[in-house]
C-alpha cells in the first residue's frame, strides 16, 4: 500500500472514531481508542493505535497513563513533546472537571465529589503525597495544600507544621489526605498515630479534624468511617 493509501486509511479510521464519540458520547470509545485519538491530534500523520496500546500497557491503564510523570511518558518510544503534552493536557482537564464539583459547596455534604477529585488526582501518583484540606466554619474548602512527599511508601509530615498552617489560613477544620502507591488504602499504624496526634493538637486550638482519607488504586479508606478517629 502506498503512503498516500495509508494516510487515507488512518484518516478514515479517525473519522469513524470521531463520529462514534460525537454521536454516542464518552462510552462509545474503548480506553485505547480514546488515547489513540488523543495522540492523533498531536501526531496526525501516523497510525497511533500501536502507540496507544503500548502506553496503556506501560502505565497499567488509562488512569496510570494520564497521571504519569511527563518524563516517564516521554521515555516511551514514539512519544515526543507534543504527544506527551496531549496526554498531560487531558489529565489537567479531567482534574479541573472534578475539582470544579468540589469548589463553592460544603465539603461534608459533597463528599462523593471530593472523593472523585482526590482519586483522580492521587490514586495513581507513584510516590506518597500528603495534603491537607482546610475548611472554614461553613465547611467550605479554603485551601488544598500538599504538605509533604516521600519515598514510595512514606511521606514525612510534622504535626506542628500542619497545625501552624491551619492557624495561618484561619481554618476551622481540616481533612488529612494521603495516597498509598501500593494501591492498598488500608491504614498503617503510623497513619493512625499521626491522625490522633493532629487531632489532639488541633483540639487545644479549636481546630477540628474531620477525617483522614487514604487513597489507593484499589479504593479509599476513611479513618472516621472505620472508627479510628
Amino acid at each position: 500500500m502506498t503512503m498516500g493509501g495509508q494516510a487515507t486509511d488512518h484518516q478514515g479510521h479517525r473519522a469513524r472514531l470521531r463520529q462514534r464519540l460525537l454521536e454516542r458520547g464518552n462510552d462509545a470509545l474503548l480506553d485505547h481508542e480514546l488515547v489513540e485519538y488523543l495522540l492523533a491530534l498531536a501526531i496526525p500523520r501516523r497510525d497511533t493505535k500501536p502507540l496507544a496500546k503500548a502506553l496503556l500497557t506501560e502505565f497499567g491503564g488509562i488512569g496510570g497513563l494520564l497521571s504519569a510523570d511527563p518524563q516517564a511518558i516521554a521515555r516511551v518510544p514514539g512519544m515526543g513533546d507534543s504527544a506527551t503534552a496531549a496526554i498531560k493536557i487531558a489529565h489537567a482537564a479531567a482534574i479541573r472537571l472534578v475539582q470544579a464539583r468540589v469548589a463553592d459547596r460544603p465539603v461534608l455534604s459533597n463528599w462523593q465529589a471530593l472523593l472523585d477529585y482526590l482519586r483522580a488526582d492521587m490514586a495513581h501518583h507513584p510516590i506518597e503525597r500528603v495534603r491537607v484540606l482546610h475548611l472554614n466554619t461553613r465547611n467550605m474548602l479554603i485551601q488544598d495544600e500538599v504538605m509533604g512527599e516521600g519515598s514510595i511508601d512514606e511521606a514525612p509530615v510534622h504535626v506542628r507544621e500542619v497545625i501552624r498552617r491551619a492557624i495561618d489560613f484561619g481554618s476551622a477544620a481540616i481533612i488529612l489526605v494521603h495516597n498509598h502507591p501500593s494501591g492498598d488504602p488500608s491504614p498503617s499504624r503510623a497513619d493512625i498515630e499521626l491522625t490522633r496526634a493532629v487531632l489532639e493538637a488541633g483540639k487545644r486550638l479549636g481546630i477540628a479534624v474531620h477525617d483522614h482519607v487514604i487513597i489507593g488504586t484499589e479504593g479509599h479508606v476513611s479513618l472516621r468511617a472505620q472508627g479510628l478517629l
